[in-house]
């Protein structure tokens, strides 16, 4: 089956009606230009003028009229009860994007924040479901975190405790557990 049509306009609301839907993950959902394939396995260029937050849009009009809906899709997190002020203080002290909820915040999974937490006294349960985090500071856009890339598990027994990373940044890893 062809391609659909290329969809450069974003919809901040629902249409009547909807073609198909492509679920996509916290990071996917940040784009300017990207081939999306749709849950009923039909691509379509997305072209947009700059990079923009999916979050903030119901979805894309194709040129063609039709509509494609963008979901969250599941992923593993960090569901964090306590004394909830407190521990939403620690994690936007670290530039980490959070979901916040009445009784609950979530994050995405990281070691060094679940080790962080627990010592501040939170209880933290492992989840997967959609993650769909507050904006950043001025409104729409992203808060950028602190990750080390697909080597932070691997992080060797000598980087432990405070370091930076040679950028002035200090911050903590404790050891996996």
């Amino acid at each position: 089956m062809p391609d659909l049509p290329p969809a450069r306009t974003l919809l901040p609301t629902a249409p009547a009606t909807c073609h198909d839907v492509v679920v996509l993950g916290y990071d996917e959902r940040l784009l300017r230009r990207k081939r999306l394939v749709t849950v009923h396995d039909e691509g379509f260029l997305v072209d947009l003028p700059a990079v923009t937050n999916l979050d903030d849009y119901w979805g894309f009009q194709l040129e063609d009229g039709r509509c494609i809906q963008v979901l969250p899709a599941e992923e593993p997190l960090l569901q964090i009860t306590g004394d909830l002020p407190r521990l939403c203080w620690h994690i936007g002290n670290r530039h980490t994007p959070c979901q916040i909820e009445a009784d609950r915040l979530m994050i995405r999974r990281d070691h060094v924040l679940e080790a962080m937490l627990r010592q501040l006294g939170a209880t933290i349960t492992l989840v997967t479901e959609p993650f769909t985090p507050e904006g950043g500071a001025y409104g729409t856009g992203r808060t950028m975190g602190h990750a080390h890339g697909p080597t932070d598990t691997d992080t060797p027994p000598e980087t432990f405790g405070w370091h930076d990373h040679g950028d002035g940044h200090l911050h903590f890893h404790a050891p996996k557990r």
